[in-house]
C-alpha cells in the first residue's frame, strides 16, 4: 500500500537542499569556476594538518569529554582572554561543537521555547532560519541595507522587531554575507536593547580574524553589562582554512553552558578528538599564519572587487569575511537567480544569488562572490565575468 504522507515535520518544509551544496555541485558538474560556496581551494598550515594526523597515529581515536578536550576548552579561554580581555573558565564555560552549525543549533534548542521570537539580521546564513523552526521559535528579520558603500540596520526597525515574545538577538560579525563588520556604535544599540528588555544575545563570530583595512572586531560580550547574557560562538573552520574539520566552541557563563550542552549530548555527543588537538595547537601557535591568511584575502578581495568593478558591476565594500556583494542593476538585472543563471551559462562562474539570504525582496538586486580562492581562480573569474553583460 502506498502511503501518501509528507514524512518531512511541517516546519521544515522548505528547507530543501542547500543553495550552496547545489551551486557547487554545478560547478563541479559542468567545470565552472566556483565563487560560490564558502571554503578556501588551499589547505591550512602544515604543522596544524600534521598534528591532527600525529593525533590519529598516536590513538587519540575514541571518544574524547563531551565538554570537549581540556587541551582546547583551556586554549579557547585563552584565546578570548589574550585577544580581547574576556576571561572565561575553561571547566565549566568553554564547550566544544561540531562547528559552529551545530553550536547555533544546539543553543537555540536549549534556550527557545516554542513561539519565542529571534530576531535576526537580513540577510543571514541559510541555516540560521532552518534552525530556528527546527526551535519551534519565529524569526524577526531586521534588514541590513547599503548606506554608502557597506551595509547597516536602522536603530528604529531594530527597536520595533522586539517583541514581549523576544527571546533572544542573533548575531553575525563579521557578517556573512554583506562583508560589514558592525561597529562599536552599532553594537551598543543591540546591547542597550539587550539589556532593557532582559534578552539574550547569541553571536556568530566565525570570521573574527578575518578584517581588512584595520576594521576591529568587537565582540558584544566586552560591552558592559554583556558578557552575563551574551553565547558567543567561534570555530576553526575559517580561522585555519580547515572548514571540514567543524570544530566549533561557545563561550558562555555556566548556566548557558549547562543549557546548550544538555541538547549539544543528544546530538553528536562530542566531536573528533583529533581535530581538537590539533585546533588547540593551531590556537597557541599559528596565529602568524592566520595574519598572513588574512592580508593574502585583504588582496584576494581587492583582486576580484576590481573583476566585478571591471566587468560593470557595482562592488559593495568588504570590511570582512570570504565575500563581496555586487550590485547586479548596472547591467540591466534586477533579480539575483536570473542573472546567476546567466553568469553560469554565459561566463562558466557559479555564485550565490543574495536573495536566498533574506525573508524580503530587499536583497532581489544582489550577488555574493567568494574571494578565498587562489589568485589564479579569481583571475580566470575577473576575465570571464565581462561575459555576462547583454
Amino acid at each position: 500500500m502506498t502511503v501518501n504522507i509528507d514524512p518531512l515535520v511541517a516546519r521544515m518544509r522548505g528547507f530543501g537542499t542547500t543553495v550552496f551544496a547545489e551551486m557547487t555541485a554545478l560547478a563541479v558538474r559542468t567545470g565552472a569556476v566556483n565563487l560560490g560556496q564558502g571554503f578556501p581551494d588551499t589547505d591550512g598550515p602544515a604543522k596544524l594538518l600534521e598534528t591532527a594526523v600525529e593525533a590519529i597515529r598516536g590513538g587519540a581515536n575514541q571518544y574524547p569529554p563531551g565538554p570537549g578536550v581540556p587541551e582546547l576548552r583551556e586554549a579557547v579561554a585563552a584565546q578570548r582572554s589574550g585577544r580581547y580581555g574576556l576571561t572565561y573558565d575553561p571547566a565549566d564555560e568553554v564547550l566544544v561543537t561540531v562547528g559552529a552549525t551545530e553550536a547555533i543549533a544546539s543553543t537555540l534548542l536549549a534556550l527557545c521555547e516554542t513561539g519565542d521570537e529571534v530576531v535576526v539580521f537580513e540577510p543571514y546564513y541559510d541555516s540560521y532560519a532552518a534552525i530556528i523552526a527546527l526551535a519551534g521559535a519565529v524569526r524577526r528579520p531586521v534588514t541590513l541595507r547599503p548606506d554608502g558603500d557597506r551595509f547597516t540596520f536602522d536603530p528604529a526597525e531594530l527597536r520595533a522587531a522586539v517583541t514581549p515574545r523576544t527571546r533572544l538577538i542573533l548575531l553575525n560579525s563579521p557578517h556573512n554575507p554583506t562583508g560589514t563588520v558592525f561597529s562599536r556604535a552599532e553594537l551598543e544599540i543591540i546591547a542597550d536593547l539587550c539589556r532593557e528588555h532582559d534578552l539574550v544575545a547569541v553571536t556568530d563570530e566565525v570570521y573574527e580574524y578575518l578584517t581588512f583595512d584595520g576594521s576591529e572586531h568587537v565582540p558584544i560580550a566586552t560591552l558592559p553589562g554583556m558578557r552575563e547574557r551574551t553565547v558567543a560562538i567561534s570555530s576553526a573552520g575559517k580561522t585555519f582554512s580547515v572548514t571540514g574539520w567543524k570544530t566549533g566552541w561557545i563561550t558562555a557563563p555556566p548556566r548557558f553552558v549547562r543549557a546548550v550542552q544538555t541538547v549539544k549530548q543528544h546530538l553528536t555527543f562530542t566531536c573528533s578528538a583529533p581535530y581538537q588537538r590539533a585546533v588547540a595547537y593551531g590556537l597557541g601557535a599559528e596565529l602568524e599564519w592566520v595574519e598572513a591568511q588574512r592580508t593574502a584575502l585583504q588582496s584576494k578581495r581587492d583582486r576580484l572587487t576590481a573583476g566585478i568593478q571591471a566587468a560593470g558591476l557595482t562592488p559593495l565594500y568588504t570590511q570582512g569575511t570570504y565575500f563581496v556583494q555586487a550590485d547586479i542593476r548596472p547591467l540591466g538585472f534586477t533579480e539575483g537567480l536570473e542573472f546567476c543563471r546567466v553568469l553560469h551559462e554565459r561566463a562558466g562562474i557559479v555564485a550565490i544569488p543574495s536573495q536566498v539570504f533574506y525573508d524580503s525582496g530587499a536583497g532581489d538586486p544582489y550577488v555574493r562572490f567568494a574571494f578565498c580562492k587562489r589568485d589564479e581562480v579569481i583571475d580566470d573569474a575577473a576575465a570571464r565575468l565581462p561575459r555576462v553583460a547583454p
